[in-house]
């Protein structure tokens, strides 16, 4: 989704909202209160906000969110170094985590947060934690094709048969993290070729809600997003898919990975203690909760804590077993960019 930078401190009874430089980010330390809770966001923003104000009312912790897309906050965390203000990270895909953990600017999250979430919603590092996960999916357009004539596997995409007949929004994060978990999954040799066929025979989109509205208006029968976009919008007016049906690929497919959106404190952190009272607020049944309740449509991954009812079950997608820290963004990055996508 489309993402702006702004800086919104949350004060007890009101939260304000101050204009950064419109689609860039806001100079490091600019305009931050060094005495508050700060958090880099790269999450829904109505999601972060809630918690962070649900939090300060309850421990009294002042806290200060800044914006930004995934890669955008991850690389500037990465330029900063030690000097970051911030003290929470939080992304909508891992692999920016990544990006940070591998600079070596992540603490350890505490046991007890990691033990709040479900096996598998944190990496073997421990040095962040899943907040939140969506599932790949492919929309499709019963309309423009028969269930019958569905690819059984993401990577059948790449067969010049579907050329022309799919759309993705191969610039965004959503989509590389998915390409992530093909290179984990497939390897560097299938993910070019997979690559290939994405570069020769997509229809690329801005974002993932253009992918499901040209699915919906039948320009092209098939395409692949998160599949929160749809249930967000079915939730609503169904305007960009009431013409639509989701596939879930399952069988360990890399089409049915399922991204986990984390959560860390910055090893540089100078309110340390509150960045893990935070991380352990969002991921316990309290947090986990309002994201289950909100229109988020994302996956609660706190022990203990159902999910929205009107998604597919997580435990029922049989998404490929991938450590998040194996999600290597910048060969992906390095990847599609051989390719000519980015």
């Amino acid at each position: 989704m489309p993402r702006r930078t702004v800086l919104v401190a949350l004060a007890a009874t009101a939260a304000l909202g101050l204009a950064g430089c419109g689609g860039g980010t806001l100079e490091a330390g600019k305009n931050l209160d060094p005495d508050k809770l700060t958090i880099y966001s790269a999450q829904h923003e109505n999601l972060t906000e809630a918690w962070a104000k649900k939090f300060q009312e309850e421990s009294g912790i002042k806290v200060q969110i800044r914006y930004g897309s995934d890669s955008s906050m991850g690389s500037q965390i990465v330029q900063e170094g030690d000097r970051s203000p911030a003290d929470v990270f939080l992304t909508e895909n891992s692999p920016a985590m990544t990006t940070v953990q591998r600079a070596g600017l992540l603490a350890p999250v505490d046991a007890s947060t990691i033990a709040q979430v479900g096996s598998g919603y944190a990496p073997s590092s421990k040095d962040w934690v899943g907040i939140a996960a969506r599932s790949t999916v492919l929309v499709y357009n019963p309309d423009k094709i028969s269930a019958a004539e569905l690819p059984k596997s993401i990577m059948d995409l790449q067969d010049p048969k579907w050329s022309g007949k799919w759309g993705a929004a191969a610039g965004g994060a959503d989509f590389q993290a998915i390409v992530s978990a093909i290179l984990a999954t497939q390897g560097e040799a299938r993910t070019q070729a997979w690559l290939k066929g994405l570069k020769d025979g997509a229809k690329i989109y801005q974002n993932n809600i253009a992918v499901m509205k040209a699915v919906n208006a039948g320009q092209v029968p098939v395409g692949i997003m998160y599949h929160y976009y749809w249930y967000r919008d079915q939730a609503l007016t169904k305007a960009g898919s009431k013409n639509t049906k989701l596939l879930y690929f399952r069988n360990q497919d890399p089409g049915a990975f399922v991204s986990i959106s984390g959560g860390a404190v910055l090893k540089s952190s100078k309110h340390a203690a509150n960045a893990q009272k935070f991380l352990a607020f969002i991921t316990g049944k309290e947090g986990q909760t309002m994201l289950a309740t909100s229109d988020a449509k994302e996956y609660a991954v706190g022990n203990g804590v159902a999910s929205d009812k009107a998604l597919e079950p997580l435990e029922s997608l049989q998404a490929p077993k991938v450590d998040p820290y194996t999600l290597n963004g910048p060969k992906v990055i390095e990847l599609m960019t051989a390719a000519g996508i980015l």
